[in-house]
This record gives C-alpha cells, sequence and structure tokens, in this order.
C-alpha cells in the first residue's frame, strides 16, 4: 500500500499528513479495522471561547482548544501554543503525535495538545496571564496529574505553566505542582528540562552518526530555528564537536563554513534581540540555506518546511526533526528516494516529553533529582528508543518514520487490547 497522492493543501494540513502516515503503518502491522477507528480519531475534543478584559478596557474573545487523543496507556500530555495560525486540525495532529511520541519512547502517557488563536507578540503580560488563567480554569475538569497534563509549546513557557498551576491549585484549595510541566524549578519544575528536547536531538544524532560510520567533528550542521530547541541543540552539539555552519530563521539565515560560535551568537541575540548583524557568520537566504550541503540538517522550528515543493533539492544524509510536523508525507517519498536517513520527529524530539515524564514523577515523589540523573536517565531511553526504531525499521523493510510509527501504534493498540473497550 502505498501513500497516496494528495493536493499541496492536503499536503501541508498537518492532520491529513499524520493520518496518511498511520493509515500506512496500520495497515503494514494488519491492524484490525475497529481498532484503526479507536486510534485514528481522538478521544476527546474541546472548543474554548475565553473573554478576557484587555488592558485598553474592552472585553476580548479568545477562541481555545484542548484536544485528548488516548489516554490508553496513561493521562494525556501534550503542549499549549499560543499563535494567530492554531486550528483544530493542528491541534488534533499534534495530540496524535503525542500519543505515538510516549509510546515511542514508552513512558506511561497518552497524548494531549492545546492552543489558543491569539498574537501573543500584541499583548501584554497581564493580558496573557488573564487569558492562561481563564483558559485554565475552563479546562479545570479535564486536566490534572491523572488526566492530562499541559507543558510549554510555541509562545508559551515556565511562566505560562505557573501561571497554569496556580489556577488550578486555587480551584483544587491546594498546592498540586504535578498538574503541569516545564515549570519553573523553584515550584516544582525539573533540571534540565529546558535543554531536554535540544540535548535528545543530539543523543539521536549520535546514534546516527555512528550508524553512518560519519565523525562528529568532520560533521555539518545545518539547524532551522533558534528558538529553544534550536539553539539547545545547536549548543549542545557545538560542544560535543560538531561543525554548526548554518542557522536558518524566518527573515532570515546566518553562515559560516568554518563553524557558527553558537554561545556568542545566542549572546548576540540575547542582547539584539535578533540573530542579524551578528559579526561572526555572513547572512544568507533561509530557503537556500535549508537546502544547503551538509550532513545533518535539523529543522526546529514549525510544520510543513520540507514538501513536495523543495525535497529533491535537500543535501543532507541526516535529517533529525527537532519540530513536530517538519516533513510532509510526500516529502517523505521523496527523500526515502535520496536514500537520507530521517529521524523522524516523535522519536527525535521526544527529549523534551520524556524529562516532562521526569519531572511528574518527581512532583508526584516530593523528591528531586540532580541534573547529572535527569540527563543520564534521557539517553537511556532516547538511545535504547533509536536502537527500536531502527530495528523495526530493518525487520519490516520500511524508512524510519513509518517503523516509528508502527511501534508506537503497535504499543498503544496492544495496550487497548489488554484492557478491552468499556461498554
Amino acid at each position: 500500500m502505498a501513500l497516496k497522492t494528495i493536493s499541496l493543501e492536503q499536503e501541508i494540513n498537518p492532520w491529513e499528513a499524520q493520518a496518511a502516515r498511520f493509515d500506512f503503518a496500520a495497515h503494514k502491522l494488519n491492524l484490525d479495522e475497529g481498532l484503526m477507528k479507536v486510534l485514528r480519531y481522538p478521544t476527546r475534543e474541546i472548543i474554548l471561547h475565553i473573554p478576557v478584559m484587555m488592558d485598553n478596557g474592552h472585553l476580548e474573545v479568545f477562541t481555545g482548544f484542548r484536544v485528548q487523543h488516548s489516554i490508553a496507556r496513561g493521562p494525556a500530555k501534550g503542549g499549549l501554543r499560543y499563535s494567530p495560525d492554531v486550528t483544530l486540525d493542528e491541534v488534533r495532529a499534534l495530540a496524535s503525535w503525542m500519543t505515538w511520541k510516549c509510546a515511542v519512547v514508552n513512558i506511561p502517557f497518552g497524548g494531549a495538545k492545546g492552543g489558543v488563536i491569539c498574537d501573543p507578540h500584541k499583548m501584554s503580560q497581564g493580558e496573557l496571564e488573564r487569558m492562561t488563567r481563564r483558559y485554565t480554569a475552563e479546562l479545570v475538569e479535564f486536566i490534572g496529574p491523572e488526566k492530562d497534563v499541559p507543558a510549554p509549546d510555541m509562545n508559551t513557557n515556565e511562566q505560562t505553566m505557573a501561571w497554569m498551576m496556580d489556577t488550578y491549585s486555587m480551584h483544587m484549595r491546594q498546592t498540586v505542582t504535578a498538574v503541569v510541566t516545564g515549570k519553573p524549578i523553584n515550584i516544582g519544575g525539573s533540571r534540565g528540562r529546558r535543554e531536554a528536547t535540544g540535548r535528545g536531538i543530539m543523543i539521536v544524532c549520535d546514534e546516527a552518526v555512528k550508524k553512518l560510520r560519519l565523525n562528529p567533528e568532520s560533521t555539518r550542521v545545518i539547524v532551522q530555528g533558534f528558538g529553544n530547541v534550536g539553539s539547545n541543540a545547536a549548543r549542545l552539539m557545538t560542544e560535543a564537536g560538531y561543525k554548526v555552519i548554518g542557522i536558518v530563521e524566518v527573515d532570515g539565515g546566518l553562515v559560516n563554513r568554518n563553524g557558527i560560535d553558537v554561545d556568542a551568537l545566542w549572546e548576540f541575540r540575547q542582547r539584539n534581540g535578533t540573530i542579524h548583524g551578528f559579526p561572526g557568520a555572513s547572512a544568507e537566504d533561509p530557503a537556500e540555506l535549508l537546502v544547503s550541503e551538509c550532513e545533518i540538517l535539523i529543522p526546529a522550528a514549525t510544520e510543513n518546511q520540507i514538501t513536495s515543493r523543495n525535497a529533491d533539492r535537500i543535501k543532507c544524509k541526516i535529517l533529525a526533526e527537532g519540530a513536530n510536523g517538519p516533513t510532509t508525507a510526500t516529502a517523505d517519498d521523496i527523500l526515502a528516494d535520496k536514500r537520507v536517513f530521517v529521524i523522524p520527529d516523535i522519536l527525535c524530539n521526544a527529549g523534551g516529553v520524556t524529562t516532562s515524564y521526569f519531572e511528574w514523577v518527581q512532583d508526584r515523589q516530593g523528591y528531586f533529582w540532580k541534573e547529572s540523573v535527569v540527563n543520564e536517565q534521557l539517553e537511556h531511553i532516547m538511545k535504547g528508543a533509536f536502537d527500536d526504531v531502527v530495528r523495526f525499521s530493518e525487520t519490516h523493510g520500511v524508512n524510519n518514520r513509518i517503523a516509528a510509527y508502527m511501534l508506537a501504534i503497535d504499543r498503544v493498540a496492544y495496550t487497548i487490547r489488554q484492557r478491552g473497550i468499556y461498554a
């Protein structure tokens, strides 16, 4: 069974992209048709209309979502994003990816995702706080340490999680730190959480480099997106001896074939609010930089960066997906023909949710780990998941992405069969 031909509009719809991979992998597993239906659709979709008093005294209503895809293996888990472009289809897709991601790294969570349609860059801190608190209050019956555990995502951060935790705690009349992850350390956050997604990317890149018999010192890396994920991946990989030669941002790129000083770039960005004008690299067109020659390309920004329009020009040996859904299903076929070693998003960026799991465990124990313990446990889980996916790929004769989906779907389906269907 081949992935069916779809229009560009369908290709870049994240829900369609997720569904195409799911259907393909489920058929490869010969999954029962009834179970396919159970796993294909979210368990619950919540749409909220959130009234917020703005600083200028007028009342604005924002639309928010929380989609819980699966709770078969444990509480739902997933981020909350603030963006003008949030759609229900996007949140659905991200929730299902979280189910598969948690299953790939074999942690006891299902998948969820949340989003609010807003432009956080045009909102004050007070407006963001009021919106976050009302969003949380509306979801009080549906979230919780045993139900659904939110985390930061695009345009949300530790402060957002602190507001969510406080709002939920006020309703419960007790402090409940385990309701969210990605919190500040002094109110139940975990050491190592902030760098975890970037560190996870580096761990699986190390494994891929070994597998392809490359040498980190001669491995050129291009990173798209210099937010939390991309900057930490770039910094940690530079420390490990990789040569980061390019950084791609929405409004421009930077290149230095001899390697960019990532720490200096980070400090420059902190001071100036932009990477542009950094003296240690030359400006480059972002679209061209994305298809420049390198050994490892890390798309760590948003969905649909590699599509049928540019996949044939990608020149990397390893594509490490730091973002969720950066490659469309159609582009996958093109990359497979080019023999690009893809580390799929549901494996590659699972370091974040894995360390969120550690945070949840620590909150529930009331006992907090040293950062070295967090990093050691993360490495153990990421390496094990990488080996599982590669073994599945070789055993079943499929690419790494379909192997990761097959592994994840198999684990969730097995649990549902064991539990049975309540009727």
